[in-house]
């Protein structure tokens, strides 16, 4: 098996190019974009997160088995989102409550439409 190593020019880039992604990211937090910032912020971050794993965790040149493995726990994050996100869409709305009158403590109290004491 070979070993291949990362430059120091390859980490530079890497290192510019996460920084150039850190100001987009700044950026497109001023930006309005409406339901589109999480989307955005979100691919950022993934674009952001894969860089760190291929080559400051030195990933891009590892076996099959490393890939293997960074495969399963991407599909398991996946399966927890999955499932976290199908909980929380699936319930439904807590209705507002209205304000509180008093009225079953004091059947005579404010907003019960009784008389004062």
């Amino acid at each position: 098996m070979t070993t291949q190593t990362i430059t120091p020019r390859m980490y530079v880039a890497v290192f510019a190019a996460l920084a150039t992604l850190t100001l987009v990211t700044t950026g497109v937090a001023y930006i309005d974009l409406g339901v589109f910032n999480p989307v955005a912020a979100l691919t950022i971050a993934v674009v952001k997160a894969t860089l760190v794993v291929l080559f400051f965790m030195h990933v891009w040149f590892r076996g099959k088995l490393t890939w293997v493995f960074i495969g399963a726990g991407v599909l398991w994050l996946a399966f927890l989102i999955a499932f976290t996100l199908s909980d929380a869409v699936t319930r439904p709305w807590i209705p507002i409550p209205t304000p509180w009158t008093g009225s079953a403590l004091y059947p005579g109290g404010p907003g019960s439409g009784g008389a004062e004491r």
